[in-house]
């Protein structure tokens, strides 16, 4: 069975430097952008509870 959901479009302005940085971290974890940023998102603490059970979000690199 499939449920639909509604898709919205998120635009967003990065340097080119930050896009290649995750583009290339996206091949290196074989999954596209979108999937990266909708499983951080995923991460966020619901806005219900004000906490969240799931794994925190890592660190970002530097660099």
């Amino acid at each position: 069975m499939y449920i639909f959901m509604e898709k919205k479009d998120l635009h967003i302005r990065i340097s080119s430097r930050r896009h290649d940085k995750l583009k290339a971290y996206a091949q290196d974890k074989e999954k596209t952008i979108t999937q990266l940023i909708e499983d951080w998102i995923d991460r966020l603490p619901s806005q219900k509870t004000g906490d969240s059970s799931l794994t925190p979000l890592p660190n970002q690199p530097s660099g």
